[in-house]
């Protein structure tokens, strides 16, 4: 069968990559074009648009980009019409996704959503557009299936994919003595700085969290550094402290490292998965957080503080991310800290709520009998 897959950033990328990997395993005949990053490439997809192209956050930033926005828009619809897929696969991105979505359904093409936009956070009218346009949803966080099931609308859930995609990177990742040679590092302990994927985030983010490095003579500061953005961007950054950039090997930064600062997002996850301790970090621009504020309704941000429903984490978000409370939440969870192993024992009941590893290949493999089974009745 013929499969087209959409993601727009680069967690989506990473998902669709393993998606790709298991609908192959799956339907060794697939043909699978996408809109997604190198991993998704490098799994077997045919990479048609870079996600880096389309890659926008905060509500100011999407109103001054809609021009662009607008003509992936076209492009992307008529790459559809023109390959005729069996089934478009859309993954996270639901400002561009769900209008594909719309489109979709006049051509009468079979749509799954893997990894549901965050309605129950904001914008619940798009709801309905699921609801309308979606032929199958397939949820990553146990709690989704509740407020799904609030709103007279069917789910899947098969487990969170990440925690395989983590534990598969801990199986692979280096050992201290390599990681450290690797690297070129000092024989320190570490502090990891992860502050996003996008541009945006690491301008915003990363100037703040840098300035711990004066507070932590006995530990290397190291940051989790992406190759889609310039070597120069961190340099500014970092002006000449010492910090190194780690470049994209998370896991092995990860599993060296004694706690974290983490941006807001899948990173917070993948850090608790891997046992590692952390406060949550987010800033953007002012009019998007006000906007924010505005019409985001819920008691957290990060992942790990929502699937178990408690403040697992520290957020430091908008103002409250300065260094003076970055510096005093660190150190309540660095080797010694009072919250250390309340943290970690609460990052086991988290791994336990997400249903352990297969679920990528669950979901693959409902994906193409649930699509077989359409295709056959019709």
């Amino acid at each position: 069968m013929k499969y087209f897959i959409i993601a727009g950033e680069a967690s989506g990328d990473l998902h669709g990559s393993n998606l790709i990997t298991e609908l192959l395993k799956t339907d060794p005949d697939a043909e699978i074009f996408c809109w997604g990053g190198d991993k998704m490439k490098k799994s077997g997809g045919q990479l048609l648009v870079n996600y880096k192209e389309l890659a926008v956050m905060g509500f100011w930033e999407v109103i001054i980009k809609l021009g662009r926005i607008y003509k992936y828009l076209r492009k992307c619809r008529d790459q559809i019409r023109q390959l005729k897929p069996d089934l478009v696969i859309l993954i996270d991105y639901p400002g561009f996704n769900l209008r594909i979505a719309r489109y979709l359904n006049s051509l009468a093409i079979k749509v799954y959503y893997y990894i549901s936009p965050k309605v129950w956070a904001w914008k619940k009218s798009r709801v309905k557009k699921i609801k309308e346009y979606v032929n199958r949803m397939y949820i990553i966080f146990p709690f989704e299936k509740e407020f799904f099931n609030e709103h007279n609308y069917e789910v899947h859930y098969f487990g969170n994919p990440l925690v395989e995609t983590v534990e598969k990177g801990i199986k692979t990742s280096s050992g201290r003595k390599k990681f450290l040679t690797e690297n070129n590092l000092e024989d320190k302990p570490v502090i990891s700085l992860l502050p996003g994927s996008r541009l945006q985030e690491i301008k915003k983010i990363l100037p703040v969290m840098v300035r711990i490095c004066n507070y932590y003579p006995d530990y290397q500061i190291l940051v989790a550094g992406i190759d889609t953005i310039e070597q120069s961007v961190y340099d500014r950054i970092l002006d000449r402290r010492d910090i190194k950039v780690v470049y994209n090997d998370i896991y092995s930064l990860l599993v060296n490292s004694d706690a974290a600062l983490v941006t807001s997002g899948t990173a917070t996850l993948e850090t608790a998965i891997a046992g590692v301790p952390q406060v949550v970090c987010y800033r953007t621009s002012r009019f998007s957080y006000l906007i924010a504020r505005m019409m985001v309704k819920i008691r957290f941000i990060s992942l790990v503080n929502l699937i178990m429903d408690k403040e697992i984490v520290k957020e430091l978000i908008q103002n409250d991310l300065n260094e003076k409370k970055i510096v005093k939440e660190l150190n309540t969870i660095l080797p010694g800290g009072w919250k250390r192993k309340i943290m970690m024992d609460n990052y086991s009941l988290l791994r336990n709520k997400l249903s352990g590893s297969g679920a990528t290949s669950r979901i693959a493999g409902d994906m193409y009998h649930s699509l077989k089974l359409v295709n056959n009745v019709n």
